[in-house]
């Protein structure tokens, strides 16, 4: 295993982010995710797709492997100071999507949970021990080509045998410029809203909405699974700049999350219009959030079967 773990991207990485602004533009700058070494190929409507990086080989999952999981309802799980106070305990069993640091709580809070959802390369580097400690070999895992190449280049084998689905921004696609927001309107698996500044993918195996918070891309898995409830804990947004639930105060990594809370809310409000739509619901399970600004109020967690 290489060094990997205790710091920011390291400068050779930050090097090639410059570089692909530089040398590609910006409709190709985000190629950096994955450039150099890591290709992903035979991605079919039937098919995931394999990710290769060196001699390493991993085969990427749909995400109808969620789908049973899923049935008596997932509850999103964030890094907001909020989780501190939260009765974990009272989540079934498999039913917690962690996100980046709520990978803490796994063995902690959490014995098993639904999913994992990682897509900014950066908490790899600085965190990676943690995820190696924590995420067991048979629990799925979602996660976008910067965050797969990051743990190859880290440990090449830590990936192998593991359930992988690919996290793949709808508007930066892997291996494809970026596109438009009139092209994106012409997607038939995709929903904009009326300012056309969010979006919401029906086949999540075909890309995502990025939209400023891991939280988004998992909530488009979540969905396409047919979920009943759909509850979010610790996705606080409006508190973001204080220290993670896992950080001491002076540790605090930077979060764009609350610069982008506008861009935030606008994702997580089309989204539940969807998902009333379909029959499913958004819950907020968070007393201090911005989710309460879009008619998500508070609701306490309560007992479900598991």
């Amino acid at each position: 295993m290489k060094a990997g773990g205790g710091g920011d991207r390291p400068l050779r990485r930050k090097l090639v982010k410059l570089a692909c602004q530089i040398l590609l533009g910006r409709k190709r700058a985000h190629y950096h995710s994955w450039l150099p070494g890591l290709s992903i190929r035979e991605r079919t409507d039937v098919t995931a797709g394999v990710a290769i990086f060196g001699g390493a080989r991993l085969a990427l999952q749909k995400t109808e492997m969620l789908r049973r999981r899923a049935e008596g309802g997932v509850t999103i799980v964030g890094s907001g100071p909020s989780v501190r106070e939260a009765p974990l305990e009272r989540l079934p069993r498999q039913s917690a999507l962690l996100l980046n640091g709520a990978v803490s709580l796994i063995g902690a809070g959490i014995a098993d949970p639904f999913a994992i959802a990682i897509e900014d390369e950066r908490f790899v580097w600085r965190h990676f021990a943690m995820m190696a400690e924590r995420i067991g070999r048979d629990m799925p895992c979602l996660f976008s080509p910067g965050v797969i190449r990051a743990i190859f280049d880290i440990d090449p084998d830590w990936l192998t045998g593991r359930n992988v689905i690919l996290i793949d921004d709808i508007r930066k696609p892997y291996g494809a410029p970026r596109r438009s927001a009139e092209a994106l309107s012409h997607l038939p698996f995709v929903r904009l809203n009326a300012a056309r500044e969010a979006g919401f993918s029906l086949d999540p195996d075909r890309g995502v909405f990025q939209g400023g918070s891991v939280a988004i891309s998992a909530l488009q898995f979540v969905l396409s699974t047919g979920a009943p409830e759909i509850g979010f804990i610790g996705v606080d947004i409006s508190n973001a700049a204080a220290p993670r639930f896992y950080e001491r105060p002076g540790e605090t990594a930077y979060s764009g999350v609350a610069d982008a809370e506008t861009r935030i809310l606008a994702h997580i409000e089309l989204a539940n219009r969807i998902a009333e739509e379909r029959g499913q619901r958004l819950i907020n399970h968070s007393p201090v959030s911005a989710l309460a600004r879009i008619g998500l109020a508070y609701e306490p967690i309560t007992d479900r079967v598991s």
